[in-house]
């Protein structure tokens, strides 16, 4: 472990959150020797400690600090003080992540130029291309340990799987497979291979899934370049006079402010509490929040369009046993509009556990169809269905005027589905029950989203510093010493599971920093 830094010391790099840009960043800049305080507002629950029960391990691990919501959907309705199920702990959602890890298509980063001008979404093209992100994504793939990638066999499929494959074979689906999973399938990296225990969200006590936990965090450690304080909750980020970002301030395990100074600020906070920082530390130079000048922070939330669908079989299934997303069908995936939208979206394989189930399947479901839905658990199989949205600039966090615990305004998340979020759904929700209807599912359930984990936009990449809020290194157009580290910074939010990409960018980002800190530009 290395000695803490003093809080006066302003040669650190301090990097907000410990997930999988956080968490990435500080080791990749830790291992070029530089000093780096990341500041982790949750606890630090070491795999041993993991809770393998749903509600128990949600309780342990799930961000629940105060928020409101706003907008049509159907999570503000069900689930408004939970828009999104993320992670407040060291290593944020990269405990409770599936470990699906897929690279962008190449018509993904240039959403702009193959989708054209779609009415009411606020499209552009990211600044860096699939020729760019190639080597990263091979070093992400690398250090993760993703199956099928580097030699590295996939994962078994478990019954849930094959019940996924033989429906999508009959529909003449051809690009189906366990998945590229960042979970070992072979020992590996000095962890285990996967028990396949079922409690994929819940943390994996045997370490077998990447999580910057139990990889990224110990061995940036271990180089004594790297301090993680758990339980500081980042309130404000400060700066002086010319603009420069100088420190964060935060409140520590007993409430108590402090600030840390800081050479480089990188916010690495989720794509809902990364803009509520920036908008939370306006100040007089700075009236709309740090690095809004384009109005654009907290603008553009995507969450993916997703949707689920169970179905019953004659035969038990037992869909909870194994890895929850080690299956996937990629056919539909691809930019074709005959089907009545941009963009594409992938079927996962998704095996919620029984409590989960009853919270889920239909939320607020009651009496003799819901019962009998449960009676049927065993026999069931269930997919995710995971998709591109359109960014709408009126999807955005804002501030509340209600506070939290620490009397700072709590986000908002306002959200509306785009038609063709709407439109690809619908088709999603079609072929997943024929994919089931075709190997005899005696009934079918499509149902709506859940509280979102993948959270995209809101500080936004962009060519132009009038449309976005970082360039195409994560650095901040205003502030050449502020930088987005997460999946806030993903200008479009493609069809794939971002974690790859989120560490394929930090990965890349440390390169960028040490280079200009070395060059003394920042």
């Amino acid at each position: 472990m290395s000695a803490p830094y003093d809080l006066n010391d302003d040669s650190v790099v301090v990097i907000i959150g410990s997930g999988a840009g956080g968490g990435t960043l500080g080791n990749e800049l830790a291992q070029k020797g530089i000093d780096t305080v990341v500041l982790e507002a949750g606890g630090r629950h070491e795999a041993d400690d993991f809770i393998n029960d749903e509600w128990g391990s949600f309780g342990q691990l799930a961000w629940l600090d105060k928020r409101t919501t706003s907008g049509s959907w159907r999570v503000a309705k069900d689930f408004g003080g939970l828009p999104a199920w993320i992670v407040k702990a060291v290593g944020g959602s990269t405990t409770h992540w599936a470990g699906a890890s897929l690279r962008f298509q190449e018509h993904e980063w240039r959403a702009k130029t193959h989708y054209g001008d779609i009415d009411g979404a606020n499209l552009l093209d990211w600044p860096i291309t699939a020729e760019d992100m190639a080597p990263y994504y091979a070093k992400a793939e690398d250090k993760m340990g993703v199956t099928r990638t580097n030699g590295i066999p996939g994962l078994p499929g478990n019954n849930n799987y094959k019940v996924l494959e033989a429906g999508a074979k009959k529909l003449g689906y051809k690009d189906v497979h366990t998945g590229r999973m960042a979970i070992n399938s072979q020992d590996r990296d000095g962890r285990t291979s996967c028990q396949q225990s079922g409690f994929c969200f819940q943390g994996c006590k045997f370490a077998a899934k990447w999580s910057t936990l139990y990889t990224e965090i110990p061995k940036g450690e271990e180089t004594g370049k790297m301090e993680v304080r758990a339980n500081a909750h980042v309130l404000k980020i400060e700066h002086d006079d010319s603009g420069k970002v100088t420190g964060v301030l935060y409140a520590d395990k007993d409430g108590n402010q402090q600030l840390q100074k800081a050479r480089i600020v990188a916010v690495a906070g989720n794509s809902i509490e990364s803009p509520r920082l920036l908008l939370n530390s306006a100040s007089n130079m700075f009236p709309d929040g740090l690095a809004n000048s384009s109005g654009q922070v907290g603008k553009n939330y995507m969450r993916h369009m997703t949707g689920s669908v169970y179905a019953v079989f004659d035969k038990p299934v037992n869909m909870y046993r194994g890895t929850t997303m080690a299956g996937i069908v990629t056919d539909e995936s691809k930019h074709d509009t005959s089907r009545g939208f941009v963009g594409g979206y992938e079927m996962e394989t998704l095996g919620l556990g029984l409590p989960f189930m009853a919270a889920f399947l239909n939320p607020g479901a009651w009496g003799r169809e819901f019962a009998g839905a449960l009676d049927m658990y065993d026999h069931m199989a269930g997919m995710w269905l995971v998709g591109e949205d359109m960014p709408q600039e009126s999807n955005a966090i804002t501030l509340s005027d209600e506070k939290d615990q620490y009397g700072m305004a709590v986000p908002n998340v306002h959200f509306d589905d785009h038609e063709n979020d709407i439109a690809m759904r619908k088709h999603a929700h079609a072929q997943g029950m024929a994919i089931y209807d075709a190997v005899g599912a005696t009934v079918t359930y499509p149902t709506p989203p859940y509280p979102s984990t993948h959270n995209l936009g809101t500080n936004r990449m962009s060519a132009d510093a009038k449309d976005g809020v970082v360039n195409k290194w994560g650095q901040s157009h205003d502030i050449a010493n502020l930088f987005i580290s997460d999946g806030s910074q993903f200008t479009t939010g493609a069809a794939e599971n971002p974690t790859l990409t989120i560490v394929s960018l930090a990965i890349r980002q440390a390169d960028y920093i040490a280079e200009q800190m070395s060059a003394k530009n920042i």
